[in-house]
């Protein structure tokens, strides 16, 4: 994901990149195009880590709503 230059990342956003990186690592390391794929897919902490970074980076860290 690249940042334009009207947008500063918040630190949802940063924690969100950086969850991104560490998904795309794991795939690598074993093979994999997609999640999904892999055996450990429903237990994975990493992927439970990287949609909750999602859920934060949209709600900005609030329960509820979302900010679009």
């Amino acid at each position: 994901m690249q940042v334009t230059s009207s947008h500063e990342l918040d630190k949802f956003e940063l924690h969100l990149e950086e969850m991104i990186v560490k998904v795309k690592n794991c795939q690598i390391d074993k093979n994999l195009n997609s999640c999904s794929s892999c055996e450990h897919y429903l237990s994975c902490e990493l992927r439970t880590d990287y949609v909750k970074s999602v859920y934060n980076s949209m709600s900005k860290g609030d329960t509820g709503g979302f900010e679009f």
